[in-house]
């Protein structure tokens, strides 16, 4: 119940139920913890977080790799950067998802040089990256303006890792490229996606054309958006009126179907 309310957006409510765990005096275990980090991540309850590690410290758990991961997890979205690389300097063993929250942590503060010698450090370890790593690594360069670094990791995914662009992967290269003022780049980089253009993507380019002024791409870049947008609208209505009703009437037959067995 606790991950089903951090998975739905509901960190809060989820720290609430952790809470009444332990009035109840019902037992935790690792993955309950890993659960309450995760909220506390998610509402940036950084002194919950704390108490929630001081339990795990209590507990003996400090020592389990993903434990520890999601400690270095919530104190980096929770803006205590020094206290994400305290843990992981203590971890006993790491596996790929220790560098990438690590990673991770820097790249969403904006320190994108020092997200860059994690991963040198990573590698010196031997750990490979994965797609992951790559989406970390070219946000921390989108965010500290890292053009060159960016644009060598994009390319040594495929040549180097044998590694896929995903959607996320190009969402940053548009990213990292429209905020460089390489709006043109940009926009081919979105047009060449071989997934369907995503509102996110065109988001991205929309806000460099902003940024750097470019009123003729950003009005041809706010169309596609406006079109995304109500074709979004479209289903989702579609779905409300016909598919909602439409599951409903087939769970409703299926119900009546077993209560009429039962009797």
């Amino acid at each position: 119940m606790i991950s089903g309310h951090v998975k739905c957006g509901q960190g809060q409510k989820a720290l609430e139920l952790f809470h009444q765990m332990q009035q109840k005096g019902v037992q935790s275990d690792p993955v309950t913890l890993v659960g309450v980090l995760n909220a506390c991540a998610s509402v940036v309850a950084l002194e919950e977080g704390r108490r929630a590690h001081d339990w795990v410290i209590k507990s003996g758990w400090d020592s389990i790799v993903f434990v520890g991961n999601s400690l270095i997890d919530m104190y980096a979205k929770c803006g205590s950067l020094e206290d994400a690389l305290k843990v992981f300097n203590k971890m006993p063993s790491r596996d790929v998802v220790t560098w990438n929250a690590m990673i991770g942590g820097y790249a969403i503060h904006g320190h994108g040089k020092e997200a860059l010698k994690q991963f040198e450090q990573m590698r010196e370890e031997g750990v490979q990256p994965d797609d992951t790593t790559f989406g970390c690594l070219l946000s921390a360069c989108s965010h500290s303006g890292l053009v060159d670094e960016g644009l060598c990791f994009y390319s040594s995914m495929s040549t180097v890792y044998m590694i896929s662009a995903n959607l996320q992967h190009y969402i940053c290269m548009v990213d990292l490229l429209g905020r460089a003022g390489r709006l043109h780049e940009a926009e081919n980089m979105v047009l060449a996606m071989p997934y369907k253009p995503q509102v996110a993507a065109w988001m991205a380019l929309l806000g460099a054309c902003r940024i750097h002024g470019n009123v003729e791409m950003g009005e041809r870049v706010a169309k596609q958006v406006l079109e995304l947008e109500l074709k979004m609208l479209q289903a989702m209505c579609c779905y409300q009126i016909y598919i909602l009703p439409l599951v409903t009437g087939i769970s409703a037959k299926i119900l009546n179907g077993r209560e009429r067995k039962e009797v």
